[in-house]
């Protein structure tokens, strides 16, 4: 490959979906003078609602504040996908960004030279095979944190022996009917919560089979506050940040709620859906989950649609392990078989550390177990390198903003100290620091951070070699944030 073939930009981003799109517009606002690429795996833009075609595909999160802090969302607060790709479209037109989106381009490689002082991407083009290179002076990966195409499925007895259809949510069929069908759906999180109800509209009946309880919370569609300011024929902006404000501010209760008062929270979650359930729900063996509320995601039901779906009848649900499949369905270790003529696991996905891209530091392969974070935007170690990371309580895309802004004061301060390289740096004080794990089992412990915690970077026991802080904590932190702790400019 000549040098002519290589195509060099100040910015390179990996990820067109709510991450990557966010990042690409803050670079246009704040830096027009830096050129910028988006390089993008999928064949369009989205990432998470391009790749999730399942039955009522939707965001959990409100979208007042799921939506950017630049671009007001003006719908109900609960979206389904395609109208969250439509926001996204918005987004690439008003930044003039399709020019600089390149769709099935995969990095197979990122190598950082410290001669050249840049990055080195090596792409393949997954629709011709063409094999390409960029070099970048800042590398920006925004590739979100589960890998989209190999989803978590557990390994069961029997299922060669299934006669029916067994799918995973992320790898959905266009063509499956699920019409009259005998559903029966593994698992009770945030998936399940969105395409049981969706199923069960057409659905003959749907089974959600759980091996043990999630916590639920039915969220308003639309909410109470946005019917009380729909009179007042308020500029759109004005109510996007009302709503805003108001959801930031309930959902920092929930949070904070569970991590000083648990038991509170608890009464509150399961009182909340107690009078939505069918009289005679055993609520001990089916709602009552054996962790503290928000050590996993609260599964966020809109409109309580999936409870009204059990009231009608249409959806059932069994609390309890699988033995094996069998000819007609799934056997539990009550012994009873659950007939389905579709199965469908939603059991979550495997996380995908940086894209599972091979990283080099000058020619030495990158360990990231073997690194920390710098206030879970940079790594330890990585020049020029900064990621986005939303938050897993609130909604993902405000803590992006919040990224956003203290790369682009990273960048300003290399523009005014007329450096090129920026590098987290461990202190002296921090020789003897402890590596603790990416993810406190005691803050946060869904299995599918549990199964990949000995793969992701880590933290330290203090600033600003920290992550996972709530949403409360960083508004204020991270705009204060001393770009001269932990960081040495070059």
């Amino acid at each position: 490959m000549t040098r002519a073939e290589i195509e060099h930009v100040d910015v390179l981003i990996i990820g067109a979906g709510v991450s990557g799109l966010g990042t690409a517009h803050h670079l246009r606002a704040e830096f027009p003078e830096r050129s910028l690429l988006v390089l993008e795996a999928q064949d369009d833009r989205g990432g998470t609602w391009w790749t999730h075609r399942f039955p009522g595909a939707r965001s959990d999160s409100d979208l007042f504040t799921y939506g950017y802090r630049h671009k007001p969302w003006r719908g109900p607060s609960i979206a389904a996908g395609g109208a969250i790709l439509e926001y996204l479209d918005e987004v690439i037109e008003e930044d003039d960004l399709a020019d600089r989106i390149r769709y099935h381009h995969r990095v197979t490689g990122l190598d950082w030279s410290s001669e050249d002082a840049r990055w080195t991407a090596e792409v393949l083009r997954t629709d011709t095979g063409e094999q390409l290179r960029v070099t970048a002076d800042f590398l920006w990966m925004c590739q979100g944190y589960y890998n989209h195409e190999d989803p978590y499925t557990p390994e069961w007895p029997g299922t060669e022996r299934f006669e029916g259809t067994i799918v995973h949510p992320q790898t959905w069929p266009a063509d499956l009917d699920h019409a009259g069908k005998r559903v029966v759906v593994i698992g009770s999180g945030s998936t399940a919560a969105t395409v049981v109800p969706a199923m069960a509209t057409t659905a003959e009946h749907v089974t959600m089979l759980q091996r043990s309880p999630s916590y639920w919370f039915p969220a308003p569609t639309v909410h109470a506050l946005a019917e009380s300011l729909a009179p007042l024929d308020l500029p759109a902006d004005w109510t996007h940040e009302i709503l805003r404000r108001q959801y930031i501010q309930e959902v920092g209760w929930l949070a904070e709620t569970g991590h000083h008062d648990p038991d509170q929270l608890h009464e509150f979650l399961i009182e909340t859906i107690r009078p939505l359930l069918p009289e005679g729900t055993d609520i001990d063996e089916h709602f009552m989950p054996s962790y503290r509320p928000w050590q996993q995601r609260i599964a966020f039901v809109p409109d309580g649609d999936l409870f009204a779906a059990m009231r009608e009848g249409k959806v059932s649900i069994v609390t309890d392990t699988i033995d094996e499949f069998t000819e007609k369905g799934v056997q539990v270790s009550s012994g009873e078989v659950l007939e389905a003529d579709i199965v469908v696991t939603a059991t979550g996905f495997n996380l995908s550390p940086f894209g599972d891209i091979p990283f080099r530091l000058d020619g030495a392969a990158v360990d990231f177990a073997d690194h920390v974070t710098w206030r879970g935007i940079m790594i330890e170690g990585v020049p020029n390198m900064a990621y986005s990371f939303g938050y897993f309580r609130h909604s993902w895309t405000l803590r992006v903003d919040l990224v956003n802004d203290v790369v682009g004061r990273i960048l300003a301060r290399m523009d005014d100290r007329g450096t090129t390289v920026v590098v987290p740096t461990l202190r002296p004080e921090d020789a003897d620091m402890p590596r603790l794990p990416w993810s406190d089992p005691e803050n946060f412990n869904p299995g599918y951070v549990m199964r990949s915690q000995d793969r992701m970077f880590r933290q330290g026991d203090r600033d600003p070699w920290t992550h996972m802080h709530e949403h409360a904590h960083e508004q204020v932190a991270l705009p204060k944030a001393d770009l001269d702790d932990g960081l040495q400019y070059r």
